[in-house]
Formats: C-alpha cells, structure tokens, sequence
C-alpha cells in the first residue's frame, strides 16, 4: 500500500525571505524540461549565460574577465574562490560584520588557509581606517574578503572604501555579493574586485542550484595548482569551460533552463536599475508599514539595505516569535527568523517576485496576527500603504 502525495497548494507560499526567493510562474516552467548536458544546444546555452552575466556587471566579454559557473549555492562559489586562488603560503584578511563573514572565515579555518579575523560590530560596516591599520601590521597579508550586503542585518558594506585600500596595499580583493548582485550596481574595475561570487537564486530570481564567479582572468590564471579542492577547483572549472564549453561535473540543468528565463524577466523589466527601483519601493513601503505598527528597525537609515531588514522584537510580553511565524505562514507568507546572537529580531525580505501589492498584504497580515496574539497594533492608515 502506498502513501497517497497530498496534492500541490493552489499557490506557493510568498517568501519574504534573502533566498531562495519567490519566483515567476514562467521560471517555474522553463524547468519542465530536459536537457542533455553535453548536447551542442546546452553547450550554447552556458556559453550565452557567460556572457550574459559579464554583460550585467558592465563587463566586456575578451575583455580581462571570465564567468565561472560552479554548482551548488553560493556558500559552494564563495568556498571555491577561498579554496582555489590563495596560495599555498598565502594569508588572508576576513572582514566580518555578520554571519557570512563569520562563515569565510570558518571555511579558511577548515581549508587550513591561515587568516585573520577583523570584526566589527553588526550594526556598522568595516573601518576603513582599521581594515587599512591590519593590512599595514601584517604585510603577509595579500588577500581580503568581505560581504557586500550582510542579510543577517541587512547592512549594506562600502565596497568601493574598503576595495580601494585593499588595492593600495596591493592585495586581492574577493567580494560575496550573493544578496546584492543583479539588484544594486556594482562597479568591479572602481572598487578593484578580483573575485566576485553571487548565486542563480537571489536578486536575479532564478532558482537553486548552482553559483557564479566573475572573475579578473590574470588573478585566475595565476592560481594553478593552488586548489584545495576536486571539485570545487576554481582554475579547473574555467578550464573545463575553455575545452568543451561544459560543466566538469554534472551540470544543474534545470537550474540552468530556469536562470535562462529569469535572465529574460530581468532584462524585460528594465535590467538592474529598474530592478533595484522595485525592490526599493518595495523595502519604504515595509519601513513606513512597520513603524506605524510600533516596530523597529535593527539598522540606523545610512547602512540599510533595502534587501533584508531586521526588525527588533515588540517590547509587548504577549509577543511570541514562533507563534508569530506560524500565523502568518498559515497565511501564505513566509519571513525570516533573526541571526544575531545578542538581540532578538526577526527579518523581512522584499527582494525576488515580491511587489507594492505584496508588502500590502504582508502588513495587513501582520496587524492582524498581532491581534490575535495580544499585541494590538494602531490601523494602518493609507499613507502607511
């Protein structure tokens, strides 16, 4: 006897979430296919990606610059980049304002790399002055990393700051924009970003299954021999590519099919720019709802971002996270726990195919899930909506 499937809900739930992301209904579909992945159509398709996504960071294709596409999340393109372009004897610098910084630099502990660890408080983005002061104190140092935007507050880091010392002392930059890239424009050649990595499954609201590296083609080339990984080996991925246009390894079709279609959608809308102006309304909207629910902010204004937002516990006793989440999942939207260790928040996300009328409904949900947890919350009034 068999245990009966219970039928697909007639509508996915809204995540309000920093990935994976509520997608469109025709990315979902791009994936009802098969692909054979060493067929010459498949091959063209990962060609065309390449380029596409060197032609959205405002990269020339021949033009000093590669895209390397790697399986698995971003966490598995990040730990290619530190695994496979720090030499032997290398060290390097992890900036950390949050848990993704905290997770490079358990990665460099694992891979045995030696590093240091600057860390900042969660709530500020890295000292310039500091990170410029660490780089002069040890000269063995001739790599750093950081995040862009940190979801576990939502902090928006001063890439073009801290890329311009790294440079001044001469050092590698490697840069996760996993949350940022495909929303908020990056300029590598100004910010003097060696390694980018970002993900299929964030602002450019494909699905799960592989990650990206953009990377400056004379700093990978100089890497051969330095990966501390099979399959994870940055140099050898590219090279895989350069041979036969294929992935070493199994590829995530459908993951690809997807990103093909959410390529499409990103450029329908407007690319970038209008992408990020929709997020961007999206994330005012949240902040104008939410304080006129009495709710605060985790992050002062000057270093938000509108991708992710923390929001600091009610100060109402009857305020009960768990049950809070579980109402508003029973309403079909779907936020995110807190990160931080010494604060209680939760998070909410307006990025992916999140509109206006989204935030709406997420808002109207929250004041009524107050309410039925004894926390009354003041009537939201239009100019909140």
């Amino acid at each position: 006897m068999t245990t009966p499937i219970p039928p697909a809900p007639a509508r996915d739930k809204l995540l309000f979430t920093p990935g994976p992301l509520t997608t469109s209904l025709s990315v979902k579909q791009a994936m009802l296919h098969d692909a054979g992945s060493w067929h010459f159509e498949f091959s063209q398709l990962i060609r065309t990606l390449r380029e596409q996504i060197l032609a959205l960071a405002e990269l020339p294709a021949g033009g000093g610059w590669e895209t390397v596409l790697m399986q698995g999340s971003g966490t598995f393109g990040v730990e290619s980049v530190i695994g496979s372009v720090i030499p032997p004897a290398g060290k390097l610098l992890v900036l950390i304002n949050g848990a993704y910084g905290e997770r490079i630099a358990q990665m460099a502990g694992a891979l045995k790399i030696p590093h240091v660890a600057l860390r900042f408080p969660e709530h500020e983005p890295p000292s310039i002055p500091a990170v410029s002061q660490a780089l002069a104190a040890d000269p063995s140092i001739r790599h750093v990393a950081a995040v862009h935007c940190e979801t576990t507050t939502g902090i928006l880091n001063p890439l073009a700051g801290i890329g311009r010392e790294v440079k001044r002392h001469g050092c590698v930059f490697i840069v996760d924009a996993i949350s940022s890239f495909g929303a908020i424009p990056i300029d590598l050649e100004s910010a003097g970003i060696d390694f980018l990595v970002s993900s299929a499954n964030k602002c450019l609201e494909g699905v799960p299954g592989f990650s990206f590296i953009i990377a400056r083609r004379e700093r990978l080339l100089e890497t051969e021999g330095w990966a501390r990984s099979l399959s994870l080996d940055l140099l050898g991925q590219w090279q895989g590519f350069q041979k036969n246009g294929q992935f070493r390894y199994t590829p995530p079709t459908h993951s690809l099919l997807a990103f093909a279609q959410a390529l499409a959608e990103l450029n329908q809308e407007g690319g970038i720019p209008a992408r990020g102006e929709r997020y961007r309304a999206n994330h005012s909207l949240l902040l104008n709802g939410m304080r006129a629910m009495g709710f605060h902010p985790f992050l002062s204004p000057e270093w938000q971002s509108f991708i992710i937002t923390a929001f600091h516990f009610p100060a109402q006793p009857a305020f009960r996270f768990p049950e809070f989440y579980r109402l508003l999942s029973e309403a079909g939207l779907i936020i995110y726990p807190g990160k931080l260790t010494q604060v209680d928040t939760f998070r909410i996300g307006t990025i992916g195919r999140l509109f206006p009328a989204d935030i709406r409904q997420l808002l109207m949900a929250i004041r009524e899930t107050l309410g039925e947890l004894g926390c009354p919350a003041p009537v939201l009034s239009p100019a909140a909506l």
